[in-house]
């Protein structure tokens, strides 16, 4: 599933080829895809607007189109293009949003587990599916005092607890994996185990790692491409994610994969030790 680095790479992607283009109509090929309103009138409200922007919250997409704004969600496999009309149509394509010039703003989804709702603008973060997301990582409401004193009073498994939308908006596997080997955290540690020192170097790893990824276009591990079709980098500097059995990069150990919070999850067993090194003085 992409997580914060690719549907910010998308948004970007999107934010310059699509900004001030005007909805001719929509073609919904795939009812189920559309959430709310019903798909004859989420093509009524959007046929005539003009995209504004294209925002992002955790890991979904807001095009922003006066007077609504548009929840996306890739989940899985989706992916958005911005094509000429003439050009042949791909299998799986669901959603297609033709523009006054000539382009289309299509949505394509193998899976199909995408979803889009429509709101009117400004009302979208007080609803699902915005309204419970927890605060954006490299926001300043992801404050380190404020991420010291939430993990003090969870008892959660720490890869889960980064993990949940609820707590933190975008993370996913393949970036708590490596935020927690670059902190050097255990992915099995209960959250409210961790010292004060070690709080502090996680909360700066999260914001590097995904400042680094979102560089580098995002992480191409299965099949995400940004809307022009161009794959991410990131991959190439994962350092445990997918690499089980393979030296680590900083001690030569054998990376370890297990299953945490349904997911699976690497680390080194030397440089990820099950307890604090120094001190057991908890974030409390």
């Amino acid at each position: 599933m992409p997580e914060l680095p690719e549907v910010e790479t998308v948004r970007r992607t999107l934010q310059r080829l699509v900004v001030g283009k005007t909805i001719e109509d929509v073609e919904v090929r795939l009812p189920r895809i559309i959430r709310r309103p019903d798909p004859e009138e989420f093509k009524f409200c959007l046929a005539g607007a003009t995209i504004a922007g294209v925002e992002r919250r955790g890991k979904f997409l807001k095009i922003l189109c006066p007077p609504w704004t548009l929840v996306s969600h890739l989940r899985m496999e989706g992916k958005y293009r911005v094509a000429n009309r003439d050009e042949p149509l791909e299998k799986h394509t669901h959603v297609i949003f033709r523009f006054t010039d000539g382009t289309e703003l299509r949505y394509r989804d193998v899976r199909q587990f995408g979803t889009m709702d429509l709101f009117r603008a400004g009302e979208e973060d007080g609803q699902a599916p915005l309204s419970k997301l927890g605060p954006e990582p490299l926001s300043d409401a992801f404050d380190v005092q404020w991420f010291r004193r939430e993990l003090a009073r969870r008892t959660t498994k720490i890869k889960a607890l980064l993990l949940n939308q609820e707590f933190l908006a975008g993370l996913g596997n393949i970036y708590v994996d490596e935020s927690l080997f670059a902190a050097g955290i255990h992915p099995e540690r209960s959250a409210s185990s961790l010292t004060v020192d070690e709080a502090g170097r996680l909360h700066a790893e999260i914001r590097r790692v995904l400042a680094e990824a979102i560089e580098a276009g995002g992480s191409s591990v299965r099949s995400y491409v940004n809307g022009e079709g161009e794959m991410g980098y990131f991959q190439l500097r994962i350092k445990v994610y997918g690499r089980k059995g393979e030296p680590c990069m900083k001690c030569a150990t054998p990376i370890i994969r297990t299953v945490v919070a349904g997911r699976g999850t690497h680390w080194c067993p030397v440089c990820q030790p099950s307890a604090p090194a120094s001190s057991p003085s908890s974030v409390r």
